[in-house]
C-alpha cells in the first residue's frame, strides 16, 4: 500500500502512537522531510514552475523580500514540517500558519509573531513545531487545481504517480469520500515516464488544451528529480494552472532516502534538526532506533522485531511502552548507556523492561555492561532483565547478585507481568508520596 503525502509518511507516525503493532512496524523508515522553500528552490533549479518567493528569518528580511516581490497580493507561509498550517495556532494566539498579506509592513508584522514561536496543527500535537523561518511568494490565482505525488509503492516494488482533479484539499479526505477522483499509475523504473503517460495523466486530471504539454513536461519533470534525488515522495498539492495559463506547484512536500545520504549530500545539508525530536535525534547519534511513544515503561531491546514483540506483550498485560528503542545487534555497554539516559529522560517512565537477545555479544557481558550503567546512574526504576542466548545462567547470576532492583526472570510473559506490576506500584507510590521496595514476590 503506498503512503500519500507528508501526513502518512512523517507523521502517520506520530498518529500511530496509542497502536503499538502500527507504530513499531513502520518505526524504521526514517525520511528525510525538507521545508517548502528548499523544495521549491529544488524544483525551480530543474525547470519546474513554482510562484516567486524567497525564505527570511526576521521581520526586516521579510519585508525587504515583500518589496522585492511587488509589494502586494502575497503569501507568508510558515516554514514548520507539518501539515495543516493553514488550519493552525500559534502558542502566542495568531491563527494560521499560512496568511495572505497585502504590503511589506504586513509580511513584517505577521513574521515576527510567526518566527520564534511554536505552531500548533492536527499533526504536530499540543507540544506544537518551532518556527525559524517564513516563506514569502507571490499569489497566484488558479483556474484549476489538481493533486500529485510521486511516490513508492511496496506492492508493486515501484514508483506510482498517485494523481487527483481535486487539488488543495486534504487527499487523504478525497481517497475515503470519493476514491473514483484518484488515479494511480504504476511507473517502470526501466521505462520512466514517457510522453504517453505524462500526457495522459495531465489530459484525465483536467488540464485545458493548451497547458496539457506544459503539464505533460512538468511531471516528467517531478519524475525525474524523485529518481536523480533518491526521493520517497514528491508531494505536489496544488498542482495548478493559473489564470494566466501557467502549470505551476503552489505547494511541495518532498521527501528523501535516508540510505542515500551518502550520495545526496546538497539534500542532507538541508535537515532541519530543530523539527525533529530532540531525544530521537539524540538517539540517531548513537546508532540507536528510538522513538518516543505515550506509555509508561520504558523499553530496551535488540532487534526490531523482538522490540516489536516486547511492547506488544507490554499491551497485552495492560501495561503501555513508553518507547521504542532497538539497540542492534551488539547491545554493547555504551549502546545500553545511551539507552538508559533515554528511557529515564522521560519522567513519565516507571519500571524498565529488558528484552535481549545475546547473540553476537554473550548476555553474561550484557549483564555486567547493564549492572555498571545502572551504577553509574544510580538508578532507582525497577528493571526486569531477560537475557536469553550465550551464556544466560551466567548473567541471571550476575544479575540476581547485584544487589541492585534488576529482576532477572527467563520467561517473556512473566517478565511482562512483573514489568507491569512493578510499573502500577511505583505510579500509586508516587500517587501518594511514598518509597516502595521491590521483589519478585509481588
Amino acid at each position: 500500500m503506498f503512503r500519500l503525502g507528508r501526513s502518512t509518511f512523517g507523521v502517520a507516525a506520530r498518529a500511530a502512537v496509542k497502536d503499538v503493532s502500527m507504530r513499531s512496524s513502520i518505526q524504521q523508515r526514517r525520511n528525510l522531510s525538507i521545508h517548502e522553500y528548499l523544495s521549491m528552490n529544488l524544483l525551480q533549479s530543474y525547470g519546474i514552475g513554482v510562484p516567486k518567493g524567497e525564505v527570511a528569518k526576521n521581520g526586516d528580511e521579510a519585508e525587504a523580500i515583500a518589496k522585492k516581490l511587488g509589494g502586494e497580493d502575497m503569501v507568508i507561509k510558515a516554514q514548520v514540517l507539518a501539515g495543516g498550517r493553514g488550519k493552525g495556532s500559534f502558542d502566542n494566539g495568531l491563527k494560521g500558519g499560512v496568511r495572505v498579506i497585502y504590503s511589506p509592513t504586513e509580511a513584517r508584522m505577521f513574521a515576527n509573531q510567526m518566527i520564534g514561536h511554536k505552531l500548533i496543527t492536527k499533526q504536530t500535537g499540543a507540544r506544537g513545531r518551532i518556527c525559524n523561518s517564513v516563506y514569502i511568494c507571490e499569489r497566484k490565482f488558479a483556474r484549476r487545481e489538481f493533486y500529485l505525488a510521486i511516490l513508492m509503492d511496496r506492492a508493486t516494488q515501484s514508483p506510482v504517480i498517485v494523481a487527483s482533479s481535486q487539488g488543495g484539499m486534504d487527499i487523504e479526505t478525497v481517497a475515503k469520500e470519493t476514491p473514483d477522483a484518484i488515479i494511480t499509475t504504476p511507473i517502470d523504473i526501466h521505462t520512466g515516464v514517457t510522453d504517453e503517460i505524462a500526457r495522459s495523466i495531465a489530459s484525465q486530471l483536467g488540464f485545458s488544451d493548451q497547458c496539457i504539454e506544459d503539464a505533460k513536461n512538468t511531471i516528467q519533470k517531478l519524475y525525474q528529480v524523485f529518481m536523480e534525488k533518491d526521493g520517497t515522495q514528491i508531494e505536489i498539492n496544488p498542482l495548478s494552472e493559473t489564470s494566466d495559463h501557467q502549470v505551476l506547484c503552489m505547494d511541495a512536500k518532498l521527501g528523501f532516502d535516508d540510505n542515500a545520504d551518502f550520495r545526496q549530500k546538497d539534500v542532507f545539508s538541508w535537515r532541519d534538526t530543530t523539527q525533529e525530536d530532540a531525544d530521537e535525534v539524540k538517539a540517531a547519534e548513537h546508532g540507536l532506533n528510538f522513538i518516543k511513544l505515550d506509555g509508561d515503561i520504558g523499553c530496551l531491546v535488540n532487534g526490531a522485531g523482538l522490540a516489536m514483540a516486547t511492547m506488544d506483550i507490554i499491551k497485552l498485560n495492560g501495561g503501555s511502552p513508553a518507547n521504542f528503542l532497538d539497540v542492534g545487534g551488539g547491545a554493547t555497554p555504551e549502546a545500553i548507556k545511551s539507552a538508559f539516559d533515554l528511557i529515564t529522560s522521560d519522567p513519565k517512565v516507571t519500571a524498565i523492561f529488558v528484552n535481549i537477545f545475546g547473540g553476537i555479544v554473550r548476555c553474561d557481558a550484557i549483564a555486567q555492561g547493564l549492572i555498571n550503567v545502572v551504577q553509574q546512574m544510580n538508578l532507582k526504576l525497577p528493571i526486569v532483565c531477560r537475557l536469553q542466548g550465550t551464556n544466560m545462567e551466567k548473567a541471571a547470576e550476575l544479575v540476581n547478585n547485584s544487589g541492585l532492583k534488576i529482576f532477572s526472570i527467563t520467561d517473556l510473559q512473566e517478565a511482562a507481568e512483573k514489568a507491569v506490576d512493578f510499573s502500577k506500584i511505583v505510579k500509586l507510590a508516587r500517587d501518594i508520596d511514598v518509597g516502595v521496595e521491590f521483589n519478585l514476590g509481588i
